[in-house]
């Protein structure tokens, strides 16, 4: 930052707010503990290793903007004169971050964006909030407003933040992606804390935050402004998809990620090889009652739980048989449904915590399946297995049959659950407890699934009195009518049954 305000600007213009002198300082400042460091490390003969620099997660799911055109960037040029967002005296800053990023230099363009984007938001926080107190830097009794505070939902002294309701929730959204989620990349805090290498900041983060930037700056450039670009093809673009923008870091986007991973794995199991003729073995199995039971409760929870389904989702009339694709397109569809991200209480994120240990316990087990049906069916083919292990081989095939439906049922059970949690706020203390003990009860289901089905253990007869026993508590639960779905508004969607 020294030395942008040192080689950039109008130095008459830049000398009002920042002294060279005071640049200078800081800079030999930084030279001088360097130079102590190195000596302290030499006559101590102490190593001083850098922590591994952290690589930027989930990216893919966050490129939601198309490459910076050289006709973006011209647009961006003319708007940042004309934009209340961007004050004048910070343009050599803009200027300079987009002259790095035409350079490749993308985590010294981030950079400068980040501090600009800062700026312009705290100035507009001050302003919605009526406290233009808040722009002045910081004083011994008031800590420097930033993003921590302007992105927050309350301000300091207890009152509803305007910022959000201003900007909207896809623009809240983004900058919460980018900055604040624990599973986002949360660039701020990792450019500042020297945890990324700035040789290597990927170009698609920079193309992100600059296309945000520019439809922020936009919004505060007034109509006569906005009328003048907004209909060009590549800017139309970038609007809306910044109005269309929702969370991709936030727990309950990764939920939905989770449940359709899941779902995709489950879906092959019914293409896995199986022996050539199994009715040969003296050993074979066959279906017994406690497996019809269970399948009597998969068709009677599915039925109760279709009557909660919300608009523009139903089903095929045969329960008992629902087609593969059917249930891609049901929890696809389910998952494309907009569930508010933003300021999510604490009990919603805690039942979201126990939902996504359950999604992930489902993923295990059907990769668990996955690989041993393929191995004991090569061996098989290879006539390596004894008998004991054959009949084990058919134990799992007749457990599969039923673990298919039963996994997809929790699968369904969480995405509707997922698409009706606000309404845990509306759980009394004691309504709450007994729902979180039964959501617990079928994470320790998905748990036990995944010991009991792993290469160690291989237990598949027992696979199937634990589903028979997680069913009826289940269907327990559905007659209470305590569910999420049952909370919510009844959907007035009709469901073919």
């Amino acid at each position: 930052m020294a030395w942008v305000c040192i080689t950039s600007g109008n130095p008459s213009e830049m000398a009002v707010v920042f002294s060279l002198r005071y640049c200078a300082t800081m800079l030999l400042l930084t030279a001088g503990l360097g130079q102590l460091l190195e000596s302290y490390l030499q006559q101590t003969k102490v190593t001083l290793a850098h922590r591994p620099f952290v690589t930027l997660t989930n990216l893919e799911d966050l490129i939601v903007f198309p490459d910076i055109t050289y006709e973006v960037l011209a647009v961006l040029e003319q708007v940042m004169t004309k934009s209340a967002f961007v004050l004048k005296i910070m343009l050599p800053y803009w200027r300079m971050a987009l002259v790095k990023f035409k350079s490749h230099r993308f985590a010294d363009c981030t950079i400068l964006l980040l501090t600009q984007l800062e700026t312009g938001l705290r100035r507009v926080f001050a302003a919605v909030n009526k406290c233009a107190h808040r722009l002045l830097t910081a004083e011994s009794t008031t800590l420097y407003t930033t993003f921590d505070e302007i992105l927050a939902k309350h301000l300091n002294d207890g009152t509803i933040n305007q910022l959000p309701l201003l900007l909207g929730e896809p623009a809240m959204d983004f900058l919460w992606d980018f900055l604040n989620y624990q599973e986002g990349p949360r660039l701020r805090d990792r450019l500042s804390h020297g945890e990324i290498n700035l040789g290597e900041f990927p170009k698609e983060a920079t193309i992100q935050l600059l296309a945000f930037s520019l439809v922020l700056s936009l919004q505060f450039a007034g109509e006569d402004v906005l009328s003048m670009f907004k209909e060009e093809a590549a800017i139309k673009l970038l609007i809306s998809l910044a109005e269309g923008y929702s969370s991709r870091c936030h727990p309950v986007f990764q939920l939905k990620k989770q449940v359709l991973s899941c779902e995709e794995s489950i879906r092959i199991w019914p293409l896995l090889p199986l022996p050539a003729d199994p009715g040969q073995e003296p050993g074979r199995l066959e279906d017994n009652a406690k497996t019809h039971a269970c399948n009597s409760l998969i068709t009677r929870i599915l039925c109760a739980l279709f009557h909660h389904m919300p608009e523009n989702h139903s089903v095929v009339k045969d329960l008992d048989d629902l087609p593969t694709e059917q249930w891609h397109h049901l929890l696809s569809g389910l998952c494309s449904t907009h569930v508010p991200t933003l300021f999510c209480p604490r009990v919603v994120l805690e039942v979201l915590v126990v939902l996504r240990s359950i999604s992930s316990q489902c993923q295990r087990v059907s990769s668990q399946v996955v690989a041993s049906s393929q191995l004991r069916h090569r061996q098989w083919a290879g006539r390596k297995l004894r008998s004991r292990q054959r009949q084990n081989y058919l134990r799992m095939l007749h457990s599969i049959r039923l673990l298919f439906p039963a996994l997809h049922l929790i699968l369904l059970l969480t995405v509707l659950e997922l698409v009706h949690i606000h309404a845990v706020c509306g759980k009394k203390a004691y309504e709450y407890q007994q729902y979180l003990k039964f959501l617990k009860s079928i994470l320790q289901y998905t748990e036990n699934l995944v010991s009991y089905t792993s290469q160690e253990k291989n237990k598949w007869n027992e696979t199937v009195d634990l589903t028979h026993t997680a069913l009826l508590k289940i269907w327990t639960f559905t007659e209470k009518k305590q569910m999420l779905i049952h909370l919510a508004k009844k959907s007035t969607s009709k469901v073919v049954l």
